[in-house]
C-alpha cells in the first residue's frame, strides 16, 4: 500500500454540508435537472486529482459537491478577503492563489492539499471552452499526480457551457450531467513524455465521456 493511500481524507465540515444541501444541490438537481453517472468509480479515501472539462463558472461548485467527497479548488486570493464569501469558500476547501503567482507556486499549493488527503480539482484546459470540450490540455494535473502518487479521475461535465457559458449573463435551464470515468494511475515519472501521455489519455477519456449519448435538452 502506498504512503498516499494511508493519508486520512478530511471530512466535510458543517459549512460545506450546508452549502451542499441548501444551495448547490437545489440548483443542480431542481433548476438544471442535474444527475451524475459513475459515482461508484470515485475513490473515497486518500489524495485524488479530479480532472474535468470546463465550460462554465458553475463547474467548480458542481464538481466540488457532486462526487460524494469534497474537492478543493484554487481561488483568487482577493476572494478570501470578502468576509462571508471568504469563510464559505475556505470551508469548502478552496485555497488562495495570489494574482500573478507563478505556476510553480500554484503547483506547490495544490500538492500540499493532496498531501493532506484532499481531492483536488483541475480543469484540463485551464480556462473555459466555448464548446465545453477538452481542446488544449495542459500538463498540470499529470504533474500533480506524478508529484504525489495520487490517481487521476476523469470527469465530464455535460452541458454546463450551454447553461452558463462564456458571454451568457442569464442561465439557460438545460439538463446538466456529470459523467465519471475510471481512475487513471499517476504517471511513473515527472518526465515530459510521461506527463504528455497521461494528459493525452485524460483528454481522450473526458471527450469520450462527453460523446456518450445525447447532451441536448
Amino acid at each position: 500500500m502506498s504512503q498516499s493511500s494511508l493519508v486520512r481524507t478530511p471530512k466535510p465540515n458543517l459549512t460545506y454540508r450546508l452549502v451542499s444541501s441548501l444551495l448547490v444541490f437545489p440548483v443542480f438537481r431542481l433548476l438544471f435537472r442535474g444527475s451524475t453517472a459513475g459515482n461508484n468509480r470515485v475513490p473515497m479515501q486518500g489524495p485524488l486529482v479530479v480532472v474535468a472539462n470546463h465550460g462554465s463558472h458553475m463547474d467548480p461548485p458542481l464538481l466540488g459537491h457532486a462526487l460524494g467527497r469534497p474537492v478543493a479548488f484554487m481561488a483568487k486570493a482577493e476572494l478570501f478577503g470578502i468576509p462571508l464569501l471568504g469563510r464559505v469558500i475556505r470551508a469548502c476547501g478552496a485555497y488562495p492563489v495570489r494574482r500573478g503567482a507563478s505556476d510553480r507556486e500554484a503547483i506547490r499549493t495544490a500538492t500540499a492539499r493532496l498531501e493532506e488527503g484532499w481531492a483536488t480539482g483541475v480543469f484540463l484546459d485551464g480556462t473555459r471552452q466555448s464548446d465545453g470540450r477538452v481542446n488544449n490540455p495542459l500538463p498540470g494535473a499529470a504533474l500533480l499526480a506524478a508529484r504525489t502518487g495520487a490517481p487521476l479521475l476523469p470527469v465530464a461535465i455535460c452541458n454546463s457551457h450551454r447553461a452558463l457559458g462564456s458571454g451568457r449573463c442569464w442561465p439557460r435551464l438545460v439538463p446538466i450531467q456529470l459523467r465519471i470515468g475510471d481512475p487513471i494511475p499517476a504517471p511513473s515519472s515527472r518526465r515530459r513524455p510521461d506527463l504528455d501521455a497521461a494528459t493525452a489519455l485524460l483528454q481522450e477519456r473526458i471527450n469520450a465521456l462527453l460523446d456518450q449519448g445525447p447532451q441536448h435538452p
